[in-house]
């Protein structure tokens, strides 16, 4: 049988297989997936015709998915055997890992789910049984089964909301994983077999337990053990006024739109989160004796501009009068800002701050005085003094927001007791189902695409392909900083997701398969696929001053 020739990205070279030949068969050692014409595919992949192909291991973002997603299987099957009555739910993502709970099948009398409050004896057995099912190299497989089997199996296994997701969908068939005999379904594909998944850890934390995988960099050790109380709490809080509402999956939330209860949905998420603002306003009020300042920080695409002018309605509710400093005006003059290692610009480090001028401006705010606030030219790469003054007087109360707010660091001289420091981002807690939860990162950066290419004109491929960047910018200048907030808004909303779904679907098909953005255009068009959309005049409900506004248009604030 004739050869066929495929290109080798990793070593930059082709090479002639026969025709069937899997990419198990000639995957460098320490792969666990490979991308075929940017198109991630597991290993048992078979070649019928000429392709580029990438080999990726755990240092590529797609290497780790893989790594994750099986290791989340063999805890599944874990989880089976030892609580053949419950379900495990993989419920969001924490900065150490997965938080996972053990959950009886019948929900709580407020539709909250009935935690089973886990042992350390428990833990310490389940890591026991893991590991020795990774010890065993046990294969995972998969198979194509109808829409009646699948939803029976799932039905028997107690995972309500897979059922109902595949119910809703009503497609033919799916693709099914197993492993020892049982069945899980995954939105991409799993690592050749256990033997690959032999870095791992279980902590217990809050009511259940942090499903730890290698670190970025450094497969051989677990991502360090950070107990953020302040964001588990925001998440979990989130998690459970959801389950609440009836909507503990993306099965739920589908069977809202499709029965024409996305109004209510959209109402009651709009109320919650001004619930919130009123809240943190009110923690605010109560310190005004001494709190004169409020600093807001959150990753990208977070609505932290919205979130402001929220807060600062809330506070003017209350007899307040907030006023506003944008933190991009204490920018140093261009030629004193630092160099990245690749000598570009590093716009984000807090050397690019001019912190002198601003502690100095601050303190003398807080003393009484009056200050003239500089408008800093991004053209011109200088800070302009025009005449702008400001004084705080005794109901006047002083908003910034910035990428460093939350850091000790870039007010050092400044009374902290005089500063409430807000965090602010969108933390995604609905699911797909029990055990394939939905990407903070990945929603932020949907709405960042939308909104970019609507006000800036930058084409989705650019978003996606910066998004890396941005990332590493978060990892290193915000979220270290998370706990050092009084108070945690979280801005993600229930009824997001179909909204956000009718504008980047067409985007993303835009992007070609030769594109660096395919790969992850593939797999956010794969898991919106599993959402039914909402069209424009469903989602006329969304108010004007909704933070989802500020992506997708029509915001009053």
């Amino acid at each position: 049988m004739e050869n066929i020739r495929i290109y080798c990205e990793n070593t930059s070279s082709y090479v002639d297989v026969t025709f069937g030949t899997a990419l198990n068969e000639i995957a460098p050692e320490g792969c666990i997936a490979a991308l075929v014409d940017n198109k991630l595919k597991s290993l048992e992949y078979r070649i019928i015709s000429p392709h580029n192909v990438r080999f990726v291991d755990y240092s590529h973002p797609d290497g780790r998915r893989t790594y994750v997603r099986s290791l989340s299987f063999v805890l599944q099957n874990v989880v089976r055997d030892m609580f053949p009555d419950k379900v495990l739910s993989i419920d969001y993502s924490l900065p150490s890992g997965l938080y996972c709970e053990i959950r009886e099948t019948t929900p709580l009398h407020d539709g909250r789910p009935d935690v089973y409050f886990i042992t350390d004896h428990e833990i310490e057995t389940m890591k026991a049984k893991m590991s020795d099912l990774i010890a065993a190299d046990l294969p995972f497989t998969k198979k194509m089964l109808s829409n009646e089997e699948t939803f029976n199996l799932f039905t028997e296994n107690r995972q309500k909301e897979k059922a109902n997701l595949v119910k809703i969908l009503g497609r033919f068939h799916y693709s099914v994983y197993f492993l020892d005999g049982k069945a899980d379904t995954f939105y991409g594909p799993l690592a050749p077999s256990t033997g690959f998944l032999k870095t791992f850890d279980l902590v217990g934390f809050n009511d259940g337990f942090c499903l730890q995988y290698p670190m970025d960099g450094c497969p051989d050790k677990v991502l360090p053990m950070k107990r953020q109380s302040k964001l588990a709490q925001a998440l979990k809080e989130h998690s459970d006024w959801c389950h609440m509402l009836g909507v503990g999956g993306v099965g739920a939330l589908n069977e809202k739109v499709m029965n024409g209860g996305t109004t209510d949905l959209i109402n009651l998420s709009e109320a919650f989160k001004e619930r919130k603002f009123a809240e943190i306003a009110s923690q605010i009020y109560e310190r005004r004796a001494n709190v004169k300042i409020v600093f807001i920080a959150g990753p990208s695409s977070s609505g932290k501009t919205s979130s402001s002018k929220r807060l600062a309605l809330q506070c003017r509710n209350l007899g307040l009068n907030p006023k506003v400093i944008e933190l991009d005006n204490y920018f140093v003059e261009r030629e004193q800002t630092p160099r990245d290692e690749n000598g570009e610009y590093d716009f984000e480090c807090l050397g690019a701050m001019d912190l002198k001028l601003l502690g100095e401006q601050l303190n003398a705010l807080l003393d009484g005085k009056e200050v003239e606030i500089p408008r800093f030219d991004f053209k011109q790469g200088k800070k302009f003094f025009e005449g702008k003054m400001m004084q705080l007087h005794d109901k006047d109360i002083l908003i910034m927001e910035g990428i460093h707010a939350l850091n000790p660091a870039m007010i050092p001289d400044v009374d902290s007791s005089k500063v409430f420091r807000v965090y602010v981002s969108a933390l995604t807690s609905l699911s797909l189902d029990e055990n394939n939860n939905i990407s903070t990162s990945d929603n932020r950066m949907l709405r960042r695409m939308i909104r970019d290419n609507r006000t800036r004109g930058i084409i989705p491929e650019e978003t996606i392909t910066r998004w890396a960047s941005v990332r590493r910018g978060e990892n290193k200048n915000i979220f270290p900083f998370q706990e050092n907030a009084d108070a945690v808004m979280n801005t993600a909303h229930v009824f997001e997701l179909p909204i956000l779904k009718y504008y980047a679907e067409p985007l993303l098909r835009r992007i070609a398969p030769s594109s660096p953005a395919y790969t992850d255009a593939a797999r956010m068009l794969k898991f919106l696929n599993s959402i039914i959309a909402l069209t424009p005049s469903e989602f006329a409900a969304v108010p004007p001053t909704s933070i989802l506004r500020e992506f997708i248009d029509g915001q009053t604030l």
